[in-house]
Order: C-alpha cells, then sequence, then structure tokens
C-alpha cells in the first residue's frame, strides 16, 4: 500500500489516527524527550494525551531561570464548548500554576471569515467559552482574554508587515489550497502567538502556544516569520506543545457540529448520560466473547473519558486497562461507571460557571468589540 502523507488542516474536522507519523513527516518532538524535566507534569504529559513539542525545552528552561515566559492559545468561538475544549482549560490552569503569563486569544475574525459565524452569535459563543475557563479556575486577575478584532494598532501592523515576507508558494506548501480569508486568519494568528514579544505586551521573549496537532501549520508559518523577522523585530521562535484530540462518542473527531457526539459543557445531566451509555466502546460481539478475549481499550471512547478526565491517579487507570484487557469488566458496567463520574465533574463545573456568571466575571475580564 503506497504511503500516503498526513495532512494538517487547521479548520478541519477529521480526526488523525497516527500521531507518531507526526515526528518523522513535520519534524515534531515527542514530548519523552523532556518529560523529565517538566515541572510536576499534568498527567496529560504523563498519559502522552500531549505528546509532541517544538522547542519546549528551551521554555522550560527559561521558566526554571527565572525568565519572563507567557503561554498564548486561543479558541475560535464557532460552536458550544465541549470537552475538547476543556483540555485546552486544563492546560492554561496547570501553567498558571507553575506561574507562567497567561493570554487567551477569541479568534473571533477568524470565526467571521472563515467559518462565516455572524457576529452575534460568535460573541454568544465567545462568552460561553470564558464562564468556563474561568470555572475550570483560571485566575481572573491573572489571565489576559482578547479578542483579535479589538486589539491595538501595533498588534495591527504586525499583521501587515509579516505579509511582506511571505510567499503565496510557502503558504500553500504549508496549508494547500488557500481562499483570502484563511491568508488573513494565518497571518493574524501570527500576529497572536509572536506579538507578546513586543515591549508593549510584556517583552515576552519565551512563548509557549499548546494546541491540538491540526494547528501546527499554523506554528510552522510562525516560526518562519519570527525568523525573517529576528533582526527587524527582535522576534525569536516561539515553543509549541502538542495534544491529541478526545474522540467523539462515534469513534470521529469531537466537533460542535457534530453534537451527537459531543458532550457539552452546557448538556443538561441527563443528556451526558445518555450520550455516555450510547458511547462507541472497544468491547467485542458478545459478553462470552468480552470474558474470553478482553476487551480494546484503544478503540474505546469510554476509556478516553476516563484517561483524559475521570482518573486523574494512573494506578486507577492502568486497574481499569488490566480489567478491560483481561476480560475481568464489561462494557456496560464501565460506561455506568463512567457517566455517574463525568456527570458529576459536569455538575460542578456548571454550578462554578453559575457563580462566574452571577458575580459578572466575564465582563470583568474582557473588553468585548463594538460591533
Amino acid at each position: 500500500m503506497p504511503y500516503l502523507a498526513l495532512k494538517l488542516d487547521p479548520w478541519g474536522h477529521i480526526a488523525i489516527e497516527e500521531y507518531e507519523r507526526l515526528f518523522t513527516q513535520f519534524g515534531i518532538e515527542p514530548i519523552d524527550k523532556v518529560l523529565d524535566r517538566i515541572p510536576h507534569p499534568h498527567h496529560f504529559f504523563r498519559r502522552k494525551i500531549i505528546f509532541g513539542h517544538r522547542d519546549f525545552d528551551k521554555w522550560i528552561d527559561a521558566l526554571k531561570h527565572g525568565e519572563k515566559v507567557a503561554v498564548l492559545t486561543g479558541f475560535m468561538p464557532s460552536g458550544h464548548a465541549h470537552l475538547g475544549h476543556l483540555m485546552l482549560f486544563e492546560e492554561l490552569k496547570y501553567y498558571q500554576g507553575i506561574n507562567a503569563s497567561i493570554n487567551v486569544v477569541i479568534a473571533d475574525a477568524e470565526a467571521y471569515a472563515v467559518r462565516k459565524i455572524p457576529r452575534r452569535k460568535l460573541f454568544e459563543y465567545a462568552r460561553e467559552y470564558i464562564k468556563y475557563l474561568l470555572a475550570c479556575g483560571l485566575d481572573p486577575t491573572k489571565t489576559r482574554i482578547y479578542f483579535q478584532t479589538n486589539s491595538t494598532k501595533t498588534y495591527y501592523r504586525l499583521i501587515q508587515l509579516f505579509s511582506r515576507k511571505i510567499t503565496m508558494a510557502e503558504m500553500e506548501a504549508i496549508y494547500g489550497s488557500l481562499e483570502p480569508a484563511k491568508i488573513m486568519a494565518a497571518l493574524t494568528q501570527a500576529a497572536d502567538i509572536l506579538h507578546l514579544q513586543l515591549k508593549e505586551y510584556g517583552g515576552y521573549k519565551y512563548v509557549l502556544v499548546p494546541v491540538g496537532a491540526d494547528q501546527d501549520p499554523h506554528i510552522r508559518l510562525t516560526r518562519d516569520i519570527a525568523d525573517r523577522f529576528e533582526h527587524e523585530l527582535g522576534l525569536r521562535r516561539p515553543s509549541s506543545t502538542y495534544h491529541k484530540f478526545i474522540r467523539g462518542l462515534d469513534g470521529n473527531k469531537m466537533s460542535s457540529s457534530r453534537p451527537d457526539y459531543a458532550i457539552f459543557l452546557s448538556d443538561p445531566i441527563d443528556i451526558v448520560r445518555r450520550k455516555v451509555m450510547k458511547a462507541l466502546t472497544g468491547g467485542r460481539v458478545t459478553a462470552e466473547e468480552q470474558r474470553r478475549l478482553g476487551g480494546e481499550p484503544g478503540k474505546c471512547t469510554v476509556y478516553e473519558l476516563y484517561a483524559y478526565y475521570l482518573f486523574k491517579d494512573d494506578k486507577d487507570l492502568l486497574e481499569l486497562y488490566r480489567k478491560c484487557t483481561g476480560g475481568e469488566i464489561l462494557c456496560g458496567e464501565c460506561k455506568r461507571r463512567a457517566a455517574e463520574l463525568l456527570t458529576r465533574m459536569i455538575t460542578e463545573l456548571q454550578e462554578r460557571a453559575k457563580k462566574i456568571e452571577d458575580l459578572g466575571l466575564v465582563d470583568k475580564v474582557v473588553e468585548y468589540p463594538e460591533f
């Protein structure tokens, strides 16, 4: 069978099945190489959910030596917040806990131009993302959140300057076929990542961008741009980490555009329970086969719920893996336990989100564009 190159599309909805191929094809480094240097590593690192990086070791060294370090990531408000977004919320909380400056961009320009989301609707989605981000434990007094269309002239000037030193052929080599909206979105993403290095925005020379693997085209473009503006603007290459996608309940990428297979943070609790009970598993055709052959956790979306969110203790996860592969537990029992734990987690998150709403914290941490 011929080798087919992976295509990373930051605007697509395709799940990635072979993350290891990203190491050889795109030069992403395995997270294993820096795992012992990460301070108090989150379980996402230990379980290789965050599986790869670019220059994360340099960012860690800067942090340990007391240099100014920042984290920049963002959300495109094109649908309701779901468990996939919760991964980044968790990562941001971790980085704030180790004293990194946290910056979050709401990619409203991209949502409007590429996804064609009406402005009023994308503001509603953005409000929901911010509410749940704060509900996850981010300190609102230490978290900078901004909209792409509501920044300063220095930020917008970067977009114009960057366009001079990148060619259409280079962009098409990174992204494939492009349209004007995507070209603008890509250059704006570069400004989002690199503007923190300017004095006006704090002068952070070590910037880390935690993203899903599909966003690596933006990282590669931005690193190229940083190289070309090193002498003119004093820019450095950003670092990045890459996490695997949590799959939708049918085994494909979890997406707001596929609501039956996504678990939304705002879902009523009975809906959450019902979705979990209908999720695709790695179980065998019959209970007898399951007891004899064991289940296949690698194919199971319910096992992913445990690995990503429900079991923080590695010993608990390993025990579940042993019972599943050994045929000691059937899918029905495993789903019921997952449903119980997940509904409890989401109930607590929704209660905290309501308090955030009642206190009016969303409006205090971000200024909305005028239109």
